[in-house]
């Protein structure tokens, strides 16, 4: 029987929030690095003492599935004697850790109230380099673990408050930006000491037994909260798929994520078996990382608002094909696991459309991240530029995809142009959407967006890793699809020259100028019903030509002195021819 009062327990979710969030400005206020301060590439967390979530600041929902790996794979290495107040754990390694790949650093610290230990405060962040083949520790074209960089299993960085010195000295030496690195990873700790010292200021305020079956009673709600809608859901099957371009080995080859979702009562089971084999290049993605995608997925369709807890994890039962993309053997490579995390977001989704059909949504651009590193002559020092992008996210059930902006599980933020120009010998000579990039539909999705770099200093390494630049963004229910991405390099000119999605170490000169442009998401639904004054605001903000507002939407767009003007004698001539060669009986929609 519970004790705790339902007021109490609401004032304890919101404090244990709080608390996250307040984590998570620290860390990004005090980070060293662009990836931290401006990209906000990093999560925090509370765990309890059995390494599950208790709370979390979503910014990666992967990381959801992230932490516990991590904590159990700490619980694993030291028994409870060794664990001891003030002590910091770290770990970045994919298989006898959690974390997604080598560049992301997870800090978990022990939290001890009046002796007792209680659980971990936790961060996970990406760091500038750890080592490798390129700078920034991902490349394309990577084929197992040790070609990714430094990776620790689960060790203490601090020992009772002092910090382990070798491990920083290790760590140091296998960076290309050494000072970054240790700087980000000082300022984990001192956001996880943060988070330590506000549990226990919460557990004297509320004692901490009430503090304790709070967090279990929420992570009760959240699977509660979730078990009640899936049950108002039709039973059945449904299945899934989408695909990643390639893996960075053989670029003729997509890769398949497959999921069939077995729907029954409050139950959803996920099985993954029908994915293709793991890859030789970096593409694959560890077991709980797609759990958290799944978990992402029924937050969005359940409620935004829900508590992120352990209670989503307990909902999703995932079975898996060992060797395969979704499962892979050691020492398969993962450093550019975000593009198949995006996948499995989009294979589930399609799935379960089938259960929840008004919330429908096309595909998007998916993640990219740029790296170009080298020497910077003119500061005498060596640098990492890293960027994180995604683009225009697919039309949605009733709205227009979103443009030019970060979605699903790739919510780091777009770093500032004058932050880029201030650290980097990179000029951000362009950056603006593309018109026409987002696929046609009665709700359109979100446009893609270009950004040229102008390379200002000699002998810079450029790696990428990305996707949709072989494979469009889809479209649903005869909404077509988004434009595709591409890179290029000194485009319209004789040096011009187009490069994978996914690829590691391409040499660029000072002078050159590097292209990269984003996809466009899919549309939803039939382009020849969008309300044809959608289309005209469309054309009027830029977002469609007037070329394509006629091909695709069967809109015709005047220009009377200058401005766009509908002509709806046009237009509805023009829709009922379309419409007929489509079979289609329904009097044109304007």
């Amino acid at each position: 029987m519970t004790t705790v009062d339902p007021i109490t327990l609401q004032v304890i979710q919101a404090r244990l929030a709080g608390i996250v969030q307040e984590m998570q400005n620290s860390l990004f206020r005090t980070g060293y690095s662009t990836i931290i301060r401006e990209s906000q590439d990093a999560s925090c967390a509370v765990l309890n003492s059995s390494g599950e979530v208790v709370a979390q600041h979503v910014v990666l929902p992967l990381h959801m599935g992230a932490f516990p790996a991590c904590a159990a794979a700490i619980l694993k290495s030291y028994s409870t004697a060794e664990i001891s107040e003030g002590d910091a754990f770290i770990t970045n390694h994919p298989y006898l850790g959690g974390s997604p790949h080598a560049p992301d650093m997870a800090v978990l610290t022990p939290i001890f109230y009046k002796g007792a230990w209680v659980g971990f405060a936790a961060n996970m962040a990406h760091k500038s380099d750890i080592g490798g083949t390129v700078p920034g520790s991902g490349s394309g074209n990577a084929r197992e673990i040790f070609q990714e960089g430094l990776h620790l299993p689960p060790v203490k960085i601090m020992s009772r408050a002092q910090p382990v010195k070798e491990i920083e000295a290790v760590i140091a030496a296998n960076s290309r930006t050494p000072a970054l690195v240790i700087g980000d990873l000082r300022g984990q700790v001192g956001a996880a000491r943060l988070g330590e010292r506000r549990i226990v200021e919460l557990m004297e305020r509320y004692g901490k037994e009430t503090v304790l079956e709070s967090t279990e009673l929420l992570s009760s709600y959240t699977e509660s909260r979730v078990r009640q809608t899936i049950a108002s859901w039709p039973d059945g099957e449904s299945e899934g798929e989408s695909f990643v371009d390639n893996d960075g080995i053989d670029l003729t080859r997509p890769i398949r994520v497959h999921v069939k979702i077995t729907k029954s009562g409050d139950n959803l089971h996920f099985d993954f078996r029908g994915c293709s084999d793991q890859t030789q290049g970096p593409a694959n993605i560890r077991p709980p990382l797609v759990r958290a995608a799944c978990a992402y997925c029924l937050v969005t369709l359940v409620d935004r608002f829900l508590p992120i807890n352990q209670g989503l994890a307990r909902v999703v039962e995932a079975i898996f094909r060992e060797g395969s993309v979704v499962d892979p053997r050691f020492p398969a490579a993962v450093n550019t696991y975000m593009p198949t995390a995006l996948t499995v977001v989009e294979a589930v989704f399609r799935a379960l459309a089938a259960f929840v059909p008004h919330k429908r949504i096309a595909g998007g651009s998916g993640s990219a991240a740029l790296v170009l590193g080298g020497r910077d002559v003119d500061r005498n020092r060596a640098y990492v530029h890293y960027e994180i992008f995604s683009g225009g996210t697919g039309a949605r059930s009733g709205k227009d995809g979103v443009s030019a902006t970060a979605f699903h599980l790739s919510n780091c933020k777009t770093a500032p142009v004058e932050i880029i120009e201030s650290e980097f010998p990179t000029r951000v000579e362009r950056f603006e959407m593309i018109p026409d990039s987002g696929g046609p539909g009665q709700w359109r999705g979100g446009l893609g967006f270009a950004r040229n770099y102008r390379i200002l200093t000699e002998e810079v390494r450029f790696s990428m890793r990305t996707d949709k630049h072989s494979i469009e963004p889809w479209g649903t229910d005869r909404g077509k699809a988004g434009r595709k991405g591409c890179c290029t390099i000194n485009p319209g000119t004789t040096d011009e020259k187009q490069l994978p999605s996914r690829f590691g170490d391409h040499r660029l000169r000072k002078g050159d100028l590097l292209r990269l442009e984003r996809p466009g998401g899919g549309g939803l639904g039939d382009p020849l019903e969008r309300v044809a004054e959608k289309v005209l605001e469309d054309v009027r903000q830029g977002y469609v030509s007037i070329d394509r507002a006629r091909l695709d939407y069967g809109v015709v767009v005047e220009l009377v002195d200058g401005a766009p003007a509908l002509d709806l004698s046009a237009t509805r001539i023009l829709r009922g021819k379309k419409q007929k060669t489509t079979g289609k009986d329904n009097p044109p929609l304007l």
